[in-house]
């Protein structure tokens, strides 16, 4: 923005900037196919909060003297996904983070805790932030290749872990890889643990992508408390279409136990990454869980899936080299050409792309996009 015309006041010159500002934002969301965020909830409701200042500072089950907070709102959306995720009662303890890649950094902190000299196993297909969170915490760390579909090689996994016999390790189990949505399996990862003879392990789950829906479509897939995770994170920006980005991080109680909390100033302990945190992001989703339900977002997630099928189909239709994961929102594609990767926003790597048929998409712009690929190829 710049204010080289003395001729306008500065609140025009500031409102001019925004509504330009606005005008570009809606433009992109019109060809917006490439990246995990849901655009169907309308949280206008919610903007007469965005004034307030609200810190969730410190520990989100203990007070503070610091009032302007939203802990007790914070509280029921951590028991949400606790239920979601099969955790048993009482038996949990989590928080609201700035997203996913802080939440990845608290669970391998807390595996840490646990094993301090404990080896950490990811897939290669896992997000950036695990190696950078290993680096960050001095941890040894291990990729595990993956097989074509971007899931965890289960019988790589058993023949690395049984280098190191008689020692516990710690695995990282994605649940909806980057680039194919591939989602690992915790039952099978714990199986393999335990035919490898591993006397102790701690599993966490990058769900930031998957999870959400992961939990509630049928067959369920294994990846929750129940099928072995010590810990578990979902983004809230991703399927829940938060419009700032966080995430939600969950533990067994014993993890958090574990830690050696700090006492401050502010009257309560802090027992997280990040210390003062966004209240905002907690109402955001606080409100979209109370405004779809777990009807209403199992709903979401179905339409989705039938989206993705269709998208899929439209691909092959034209010829398009394209491939899906059973059951993903995520439709890769070969690339197209350079121009249409940035029009429409792709994530790509190694030649390939992906569009994510979150919820917001439409038969519409599926549509649209189909036919620019089309006449790309028709140009040769």
């Amino acid at each position: 923005m710049t204010t080289a015309n003395t001729n306008i006041s500065p609140e025009d010159m500031i409102g001019n900037y925004l509504r330009d500002f606005m005008v570009g934002i809606e433009q992109n969301r019109e060809c917006f196919l490439g990246f995990p965020t849901a655009l169907d909830i309308d949280s206008r409701e919610l903007s007469a909060v965005s004034s307030l200042f609200l810190n969730n500072i410190g520990d989100p089950y203990v007070s503070t003297r610091f009032a302007m907070h939203t802990k007790a709102i914070e509280q029921e959306v951590i028991a949400f996904f606790a239920k979601l995720f099969r955790a048993t009662e009482n038996d949990y303890w989590g928080y609201v983070t700035s997203g996913s890649t802080e939440c990845n950094l608290f669970a391998l902190y807390m595996a840490r805790q646990k094993f301090p000299e404990a080896t950490v196993y990811y897939s290669a297909a896992a997000h950036y932030s695990i190696p950078k969170n290993i680096h960050i915490l001095a941890m040894k760390g291990v990729a595990v290749p993956t097989l074509p579909s971007g899931e965890m090689n289960y019988a790589e996994l058993e023949r690395l872990v049984r280098k190191q016999p008689g020692k516990p390790v710690i695995v990282i189990a994605t649940i909806g890889t980057t680039m194919t949505e591939a989602k690992d399996n915790v039952k099978k990862i714990v199986e393999t643990l335990q035919a490898a003879k591993v006397p102790e392990y701690y599993i966490h789950a990058d769900a930031a992508l998957a999870g959400p829906y992961a939990a509630l479509l049928r067959p369920r897939h294994s990846f929750d408390f129940a099928d072995g995770a010590d810990s578990l994170n979902i983004s809230g920006h991703k399927f829940f279409g938060s419009p700032m980005p966080s995430g939600v991080i969950i533990v067994r109680k014993e993890h958090r136990e574990r830690l050696q909390a700090s006492s401050n100033y502010t009257g309560s302990i802090d027992t997280t990454i990040s210390g003062s945190r966004n209240g905002h992001t907690v109402l955001f989703l606080w409100y979209a869980i109370h405004t779809w339900g777990v009807q209403g977002i199992r709903k979401r997630a179905q339409e989705s899936q039938k989206l993705a099928h269709y998208a899929h189909l439209q691909l092959q239709k034209i010829g398009w080299d394209t491939w899906r994961c059973p059951g993903a929102l995520t439709v890769m594609l070969a690339s197209p050409p350079e121009e249409l990767i940035v029009k429409w926003q792709l994530a790509t790597a190694d030649g390939w792309s992906h569009i994510i048929c979150m919820p917001g998409v439409t038969e519409s712009k599926v549509d649209r996009f189909v036919a620019d690929l089309a006449k790309s190829k028709q140009r040769g």
